[in-house]
């Protein structure tokens, strides 16, 4: 099949449509419930917890609630997506269309990246501006948005493409994203954690999603920015590669 970039630029406007259409609720309110957590945890924890040297706990929060954000918008865009044209059946028209698994899964990524990256920038900015929050190194808090925003992305693909119905999808964000994003270091450094459990933050993904993306504002982190790169790197990979792979199959969305 010859390549159809103006069908994949096509289904991205149409999955950016999707989500914009109802913007309060797939940007606004996020971006509200993000800055609950910023203003209950902020002002209860500012003067307890030691962060890096000088930092505010409010200041070491902001990356990590951002980061959040950016993960759990991420995967709903594609998984919601995936599971509604499912249910209802019109997933047919999309792969009728002469596109090939590639384009479909840019397409459906894309717009995840965009859905993330305007959450987050709202939370950032807000952050910024009323935190007196700055950014040591742009490079690197733009590299972690749209690696992570992608990852999740494709996670979410993932997740949608195995569920049969919406009960399916809730179980595997309340049980495996959840509990894997609230335990990456988003409201601590892992190193206030005992032993034990810092080296069971080391196995998480999202740690070093998170930990890479506060190295871009603090250059501080828990572990070395290139290591946090290359996991993210080889996930994104990783869930690439099994997307793609079920999409050619058409594992369960040809019915």
């Amino acid at each position: 099949m010859q390549s159809n970039w103006l069908g994949c630029w096509a289904l991205f406007i149409k999955e950016v449509r999707r989500f914009y259409s109802v913007v309060v609720q797939t940007v606004f309110a996020p971006i509200v419930a993000t800055l609950l957590y910023l203003l209950v945890f902020g002002h209860v924890l500012d003067t307890q917890i030691e962060t890096y040297g000088e930092i505010s706990y409010s200041q070491f929060l902001i990356p990590g609630l951002v980061m959040m954000a950016i993960l759990q918008n991420a995967f709903s865009n594609t998984s919601s997506s995936l599971i509604q044209s499912k249910m209802h059946g019109n997933l047919s028209f999309v792969l009728l269309s002469p596109i090939s698994a590639f384009e479909f899964y840019i397409a459906f990524v894309g717009a995840a990246i965009v859905r993330g990256v305007v959450v987050g920038l709202g939370i950032l900015i807000i952050g910024m501006v009323g935190f007196d929050l700055t950014w040591q190194s742009p490079f690197w808090v733009l590299v972690f948005a749209v690696l992570s925003a992608a990852m999740m992305g494709g996670l979410g693909m993932l997740a949608g493409i195995i569920s049969d119905k919406y009960d399916h999808l809730a179980a595997f964000q309340n049980f495996v994203i959840m509990p894997l994003t609230f335990l990456s270091g988003v409201f601590y450094s892992i190193h206030a954690l005992p032993m034990f459990w810092q080296q069971l933050s080391f196995f998480n993904p999202f740690f070093y999603m998170v930990d890479g993306f506060r190295y871009g504002f603090f250059e501080q982190s828990d572990v070395s920015v290139y290591v946090s790169l290359l996991v993210t790197l080889v996930f994104l990979v990783l869930v690439s590669t099994i997307n793609l792979i079920l999409l050619r199959k058409g594992v369960k969305i040809r019915q």
